[in-house]
């Protein structure tokens, strides 16, 4: 489905598969990073789909959320925006909120509000200053010498071990990453950098989770430490064996350990 913004469209879908003696189950909205789209969260939903209503999106600017010729605000309170945006048409009052990479980024900024509509928050290889980012300011460069597909080529293996993906997943990541338009992905990554919300995490007053890798070589678990530092009451889950793309790479494990969490603060 296609929500007409005010910014160009936001495609989403919506998952209602729990068994009918689930009453009103809550939903969880889903927000993915740079360079992918929704169907990053596909091995999640056998985990969750049976519990809660389930809520995915392409982030603007990315997979199907694409509006060509328009220049996109590139701020982060906009994403944030966009989730809210999403929540509404899909008539979702509160959520359990699931970000990854730069899509957990938003879901930070959005729960440092204090009228955030959030039950919680969940981040995967999540930074919160941009400063702390390796790598994402070499983009420009490569991108504009090398092209997209050398840049998708590089990122398949900073996201993922050889090892860490079935043959068919990994052609298909590094296809929707080629995809992704060159001036998106730099804006994008130009915003990242920018960002410092060490001063706000500490205003975040629901439970959160910490996903985090062992080996990103885009955020060091020295960096999840610190969010976990500055969010009262917040958990960490290090992976070991992973790198950025845990989300996907580790999809499942990474499932039931929200899946878990949420059972154990009893949200």
């Amino acid at each position: 489905m296609i929500l007409q913004t005010d910014d160009g469209p936001l495609y989403y879908e919506v998952a209602e598969q729990t068994p009918p003696w689930v009453h009103d189950p809550q939903t969880i909205v889903f927000c993915h990073g740079i360079g992918t789209n929704c169907d990053v969260w596909a091995s999640w939903m056998p985990v969750l789909a049976q519990h809660y209503r389930i809520v995915r999106f392409d982030t603007r600017g990315f997979g199907r959320s694409i509006s060509p010729g328009r220049k996109i605000d590139w701020t982060l309170d906009r994403y944030a925006d966009d989730i809210l945006e999403i929540a509404r048409a899909t008539g979702t009052d509160r959520f359990h909120l699931v970000g990854e990479s730069m899509g957990g980024t938003a879901c930070l900024r959005l729960a440092c509000r204090p009228d955030a509509p959030l039950l919680s928050l969940a981040c995967a290889s999540t930074s919160h200053r941009g400063s702390r980012i390796r790598r994402a300011n070499e983009w420009r460069e490569m991108v504009g010498r090398d092209g997209i597909a050398a840049w998708s080529a590089q990122m398949m293996g900073w996201r993922f071990h050889p090892d860490a993906l079935p043959p068919a997943e990994r052609t298909w990541f590094d296809s929707v990453q080629r995809e992704t338009c060159a001036e998106t992905l730099l804006d994008a990554a130009d915003l990242l950098l920018q960002v410092d919300l060490a001063a706000d995490l500490p205003k975040i007053r629901v439970p959160v989770l910490l996903l985090a890798s062992d080996g990103s070589p885009f955020v060091p678990p020295e960096v999840s430490t610190e969010i976990h530092r500055l969010i009262e009451g917040s958990e960490l889950a290090v992976f070991p064996g992973s790198r950025h793309g845990l989300p996907f790479s580790h999809a499942r494990q990474c499932a039931q350990t929200l899946l878990a969490f949420l059972r154990r603060r009893q949200i």
